[in-house]
């Protein structure tokens, strides 16, 4: 019921805006694009902000008489283009605190199953100790190499394939949690 009425007086703002409002705005397209694209620096996000603003200007009940409605527009556009950096500086604070966030590799490896050592002890002892060594304890694999007096590429294989035999103890030891993640294992 609420959407209905919503609707109707949506429609009928629409039908406030004059075609005239409209056929000026979509006639000064070109320049209010070029207008937009100036300040952003980039063709789709200037495409992006003329089409929301569009769809704003003409909800707006603002836009009624075509002389005017050009200027509004590029008050509109103005604001449109402040909204726009606000949210990418936002997502530029967010993404920079997350990355200088110190990494936990304490928290990380609490999160990891809890049967996930005991199944690396399962597998042939080169294959262990190559997880052991180089996805538990972080060597790099050249070093591990070096320390295990084999060649990089064999290095290389070995840790292929004891990734895959773990892979395979973990789906034969955890069932579906194996598929879905093992942040809250129960298995044993």
């Amino acid at each position: 019921m609420r959407e209905a009425v919503r609707l109707r007086s949506r429609l009928q703002l629409l039908m406030s805006t004059t075609y005239d409002v409209v056929e000026t705005l979509v006639a000064n397209h070109r320049r209010f694009l070029s207008f937009i694209e100036k300040r952003v620096g980039s063709r789709e996000a200037a495409e992006d902000i003329l089409q929301d603003a569009f769809m704003r200007g003409l909800d707006s009940a603002s836009l009624r008489e075509a002389e005017s409605a050009v200027a509004w527009f590029y008050r509109a556009l103005h604001n449109a283009i402040v909204d726009h950096y606000r949210r990418r500086g936002a997502e530029s604070r967010a993404i920079e605190q997350f990355a200088s966030e110190p990494r936990r590799d304490d928290e990380l490896m609490e999160t990891v199953c809890a049967c996930l050592r005991n199944l690396v002890s399962t597998l042939k002892p080169e294959y262990a100790d190559a997880i052991t060594r180089v996805d538990l304890e972080g060597v790099k694999p050249a070093k591990y190499a070096e320390e295990s007096n084999i060649s990089a590429n064999t290095a290389r294989v070995r840790l292929f394939r004891a990734r895959e035999a773990l892979r395979r103890r973990v789906e034969q030891s955890c069932g579906t949690c194996a598929d879905h993640g093992c942040l809250d294992c129960s298995c044993r």
